[in-house]
């Protein structure tokens, strides 16, 4: 099965090449995408070698919305033209045989999915757009760390970096009601944030953030989501916690051991989260429901539309860090 995807090299060189997928088995469903959704952290943490999944030449990618084509004699459930979000794709492999990396690979012009896989398939509400539905997994992966730590009615939450997953976090405690205070470095980030129900705002480059959070809730916060991924930021956010609070390692912080102080969790007793993954099914279909209600303004945090053919240029002003102002990218195939 011929297609195009967003292929990168171990120079961490980008290029719209010529690729072949596995053909469909009959458990199979084969799909033309549409669109497919930009994770600048985890993407660039595979990409730059932070997170390991596979040996380049890669094709990143793991959120995407699309249109069946053809659906396989053993699957149910689907037909020719449902409208779909994804985040699987089959082998990958270059025209010289060179097999590709597919992490998970949805930066392609078409998929071959197996529905039955954990991260399959499913179909796109009715009243839900292409643009913010292909970029679902970041706030299903906060939803699924807000469902774990469980923040209560009223409660003050801190929500240490607000990228993607650090917004879905806003949307979800703001849902449960609780007062939700947003910190990040950049002041876009925090006006939409405040657009998702964030309460308080605060800019860490220009405000002692821990004193804007004590002045707020002078125990401090009753629950902080660590959100950046950044080793460092783990101390100043554990801070913030009062006695008897939860804290969650929200981001992903690579492979590398990472460390912090212990005898500050320790004194105040604080019970912890390691949510991993998006939830699964069940917090996808929220975060998709929420959408489609009107619940999740989720079009508020694209700042960038790309053609695929102009996705390598992209991706190479990501790497080189004049990517400023980068917030959800789309990628559309079609």
């Amino acid at each position: 099965m011929q297609a195009q995807a967003l292929i990168c090299n171990a120079d961490r060189e980008f290029e719209l090449a010529d690729v072949t997928l596995a053909e469909p088995a009959p458990t199979n469903l084969s799909v033309r995408a549409m669109c497919s959704g930009v994770s600048i952290g985890t993407e660039f943490a595979v990409i730059m070698g932070k997170i390991n999944w596979g040996t380049y030449p890669l094709t990143t990618g793991y959120q995407a919305v699309g249109v069946v084509e053809r659906v396989g004699d053993d699957v149910a459930g689907f037909a020719v033209g449902d409208r779909v979000y994804y985040r699987d794709n089959a082998s990958i492999t270059l025209p010289d045989g060179v097999s590709v990396t597919a992490a998970a690979g949805t930066h392609c012009s078409a998929a071959v999915i197996d529905p039955a896989s954990t991260h399959g398939i499913a179909r796109v509400p009715e009243g839900v757009d292409d643009e913010p539905a292909c970029l679902y997994v970041m706030p299903a992966v906060g939803l699924n760390g807000v469902d774990m730590a469980n923040p209560r009615m009223g409660d003050v939450v801190v929500v240490h970096g607000v990228g993607l997953i650090g917004l879905g976090v806003v949307a979800a405690c703001s849902h449960r009601g609780c007062t939700v205070i947003a910190i990040d470095i950049e002041d876009a980030r925090l006006d939409v944030a405040r657009k998702l129900g964030a309460d308080h705002a605060i800019n860490g480059a220009h405000q002692d953030a821990a004193a804007a959070v004590h002045e707020i809730a002078q125990d401090g916060a009753d629950v902080v989501f660590e959100c950046t991924g950044i080793p460092a930021c783990l101390d100043p956010a554990i801070a913030m916690c009062r006695t008897h609070g939860k804290f969650v390692h929200q981001g992903h912080y690579g492979q590398a051991p990472i460390s912090y102080n212990y005898s500050v969790p320790h004194g105040k007793r604080l019970t912890t989260f390691y949510p991993c993954d998006d939830g699964l099914a069940n917090c996808r279909t929220a975060v998709l429901k929420n959408m489609a209600m009107g619940a999740l303004a989720w079009g508020e945090v694209i700042t960038h539309r790309v053609q695929a053919a102009d996705a390598p240029d992209l991706y190479a002003s990501i790497r080189d860090g004049a990517s400023d102002g980068v917030l959800g990218a789309v990628i559309h195939w079609s």
